[in-house]
């Protein structure tokens, strides 16, 4: 019985030979005649070039742009040829007031920077970036007219105010 199972797939695998293959080759043989394939060329491929920036000559890509159409040349723009005092070079949100005196019957409004420097203001000052003129101190604030542009480039007045740190 041993010898019969073992005979059983030889006779099997003898069975599936056959020998005859020609039509297969010669299938193989034409199938690729007809065809013919073509790879376009690769596109050229162009030199690297890198960027530099330069950020003292470049707008800060953070800060909002302020726009130069004829801007300057309306009534409402502010006197760009005017020293600036030392208060416009810090943002107005980095200021704080932080007290009122009285000298000679002027009110001037104490005023801490963000590096910890005192300074005093009064009526006609100027303080912030937006051109920002002191207009009114009172014991809890002080008032600003702002210049500022809008979406076409015109000046506008903005009112702002600096209210009084309490500690």
């Amino acid at each position: 019985m041993k010898s019969i199972l073992l005979l059983l797939p030889a006779l099997l695998l003898a069975g599936c030979s056959g020998g005859n293959e020609d039509d297969l080759r010669q299938f193989v043989a034409d199938a690729g005649k007809h065809m013919q394939g073509r790879v376009p060329p690769l596109p050229e491929v162009k030199p690297y070039k890198s960027f530099e920036y330069d950020d003292y000559n470049l707008p800060d890509p953070f800060k909002p742009r302020k726009l130069r159409f004829n801007s300057l040349d309306s009534a409402k723009a502010p006197d760009v040829n005017r020293p600036k005092e030392i208060l416009e070079t810090f943002s107005l949100t980095t200021l704080k007031m932080v007290g009122v005196i009285s000298k000679a019957g002027v009110r001037y409004a104490v005023i801490k920077t963000p590096v910890n420097t005192i300074y005093t203001v009064r009526v006609g000052n100027y303080m912030g970036q937006d051109y920002g003129k002191v207009t009114e101190i009172t014991d809890k604030q002080v008032k600003l007219k702002e210049m500022v542009q809008d979406e076409t480039g015109d000046w506008t007045e903005r009112d702002s105010t600096l209210n009084l740190q309490e500690q």
